[in-house]
């Protein structure tokens, strides 16, 4: 009986084991510069396309942007100061945001340290609307990635 009961132990640590390991990793180890950035897109266009409001002004997007390049852009929208009426984060000003939201591709990040670049293809490449951008990423204390600064290839602002 006891041999059973030391067999049924091991089994149900090692299925607990193989259950919450997973789940272990998920929070211990930071996300990298490319899925964060990716993360970042996905929930932004999502965002956008509900028509709830610029997601600049949604409270959310302390998760994947700096706090200080949020309150900054926060202040230029207030002053109407956006170059060109494009999107901060997008750099455009419309974009087919199906399809977007379905083709979002993060480049392997390029890394300076604490700050990685990250190229975010968004959009098919066989489509007009193709849009790639440079996510500059900073590493928080807490050791998440957070977006500081987005440029296009094409350097408008």
């Amino acid at each position: 009986m006891k041999k059973y009961l030391a067999v049924l132990a091991v089994a149900l640590s090692m299925v607990f084991g193989l259950i919450f390991h997973p789940l272990a990793l998920a929070h211990g180890e930071p996300a990298t510069p490319e899925a964060s950035a990716k993360a970042f897109y996905a929930w932004y266009i999502k965002r956008d396309s509900e028509n709830r409001g610029f997601p600049l002004l949604d409270k959310e997007i302390f998760q994947y942007v700096a706090k200080p390049t949020v309150e900054f852009l926060r202040a230029a929208y207030k002053a109407n100061k956006f170059a060109g009426d494009s999107d901060p984060f997008t750099k455009v000003q419309d974009y087919d945001g199906k399809d977007w939201a379905a083709h979002i591709d993060a480049r392997p990040a390029l890394m300076f340290g604490d700050t990685a670049v990250v190229p975010v293809v968004l959009g098919r490449d066989t489509k007009a609307t193709l849009q790639t951008v440079l996510a500059f990423m900073r590493k928080q204390p807490d050791g998440q990635w957070k977006v500081i600064k987005v440029d296009d290839l094409n350097g408008s602002e």
